[in-house]
């Protein structure tokens, strides 16, 4: 079996289907800006449009269009490739001329807006992200489907990492395992980063279904270390009075699960107890210098709407903060499949 079949679901699976992600159109992601273009500078914002094609392909576009170097071209975050994901970019321009973007445009890519601004993008400079999805073929009793959106509407789903963190056929998993035990070593940096976040993100996973076993995982422990909605900022919930019961109905604040790194200052002692069957992934991710984080337990469906088209269609638009999965979503709705497709 493997890691995401573990996985525990909060609700019992419904006996319905669908096939999503048929079409280009059927998966339609808008990244949303955590900030204004400064509307002077060396670097340029790009926000894209891209059809059925690699996130960091088309910034090796950008940097030749401009004749830049490629460490001169940064974008928000990755996107799939078999979608229309509209996603943000920068380019350094150097003392070169802000080019005609028209002239960039093809079937692939095309610039919707550029504006000029002082500071390189960075990676995770994002508000939310809007999708907009379309499952095919469903199957499975519309009652209940409703019922179940309105569940997690209302609650919210587990914040898992799900297929694109680790891989085809998990892979990336395999891989870190045999480097982190030893078995492998690893030179190529953006392979060893590649298969370390893949470790770390499993090791969360680990802890956060075994929350959900527990029907922890939207509760704060007393000790619980807590993350202020959309942000990096912690605390610990010394005192789990009304005043912290009222913040996290609110969405103010999140239950959080550890990023395993070098130091285990903020790992509490139950999750350590958890980890305790990883031990070497844990030692390893520790040499490996890795800086500790925390990642909310929880994740809001912000504005979820839904539509039953045709006889078998379902049409779903949410936001979700940035580094969450769309696929959490669908997990918890039904089992959707993808077609099978050449890479």
């Amino acid at each position: 079996m493997s890691h995401l079949q573990q996985l525990a679901y909060v609700w019992p699976q419904l006996n319905a289907s669908a096939q999503w992600r048929v079409e280009l159109e059927d998966f339609q992601v808008y990244e949303e800006l955590g900030f204004d273009p400064d509307g002077e500078g060396e670097h340029v914002l790009l926000q894209i449009q891209k059809r059925n094609a690699n996130t960091q392909w088309v910034a090796k576009q950008l940097a030749r269009f401009v004749d830049v170097k490629n460490m001169d071209v940064s974008y928000a975050g990755l996107k799939d490739r078999f979608a229309v994901t509209t996603q943000w970019f920068s380019v350094r321009l150097a003392g070169k001329l802000n080019p005609d973007w028209n002239a960039f445009n093809n079937e692939e890519y095309q610039v919707l807006q550029n504006h000029l601004h002082r500071r390189k993008l960075k990676r995770g400079s994002l508000r939310a992200n809007h999708f907009k999805i379309i499952l095919r073929q469903v199957a499975g009793d519309r009652e209940e489907l409703e019922q179940r959106l309105n569940l997690i509407q209302e609650n919210g789903v587990p914040n898992y990492f799900t297929e694109q963190r680790f891989g085809r056929n998990e892979d990336n998993l395999r891989q870190a395992e045999l480097m982190l035990t030893g078995q492998r070593r690893v030179k190529d940096r953006n392979k060893r980063s590649l298969y370390l976040s893949a470790a770390r993100s499993m090791l969360f996973n680990h802890v956060l279904s075994q929350r959900v076993q527990q029907q922890t995982w939207n509760k704060i422990l007393p000790d619980e270390i807590v993350m202020l909605a959309g942000s990096r900022s912690s605390f610990i919930a010394d005192d789990v009075d009304e005043a912290i019961e009222q913040r996290l109905h609110d969405w103010d604040i999140d239950p959080s699960g550890p990023l395993v790194g070098d130091g285990d200052k903020n790992i509490l002692e139950i999750e350590r107890e958890m980890l305790a069957a990883y031990k070497d992934w844990c030692e390893g991710l520790a040499r490996a210098r890795l800086e500790p984080a925390r990642r909310a337990l929880r994740l809001q469906v912000k504005d979820l709407q839904w539509q039953f088209r045709d006889e078998d269609q379902l049409y779903l638009e949410f936001r979700l903060t940035k580094g969450a999965y769309a696929s959490a979503i669908i997990r918890e709705l039904l089992n959707a499949e993808r077609p099978m497709r050449q890479s």
